[in-house]
């Protein structure tokens, strides 16, 4: 990969992961660092999931398969911050 590749990666994941986040209810107590982590997973997993439903390349913005990409991306928020939050209340 490239180095423009990877610049462009952690970009695409952080406003994909930052989206999520503002999908998720309430106060989510973890890093940006995380989110963008989190937001690069889902824009890899979101763009798999809509090449298997046959929506990858359409003609302009790909509506579809970045609705793909945040969902799971706030899915993704959700079950670390929830994990994180349980873990602490039961410390």
């Amino acid at each position: 990969m490239t180095p423009e590749g990877i610049i462009s990666a952690i970009i695409i994941g952080a406003v994909i992961g930052i989206l999520g986040r503002l999908l998720v209810r309430g106060r989510q107590r973890i890093s940006l660092l995380l989110t963008i982590v989190i937001g690069i997973v889902a824009a890899l997993i979101g763009t798999y999931l809509a090449s298997l439903v046959g929506v990858q390349d359409t003609a302009g913005v790909d509506w579809i398969e970045l609705l793909f990409q945040v969902v799971l991306a706030a899915i993704g928020v959700a079950a670390v911050s929830g994990s994180r939050s349980r873990r602490r209340s039961i410390l």
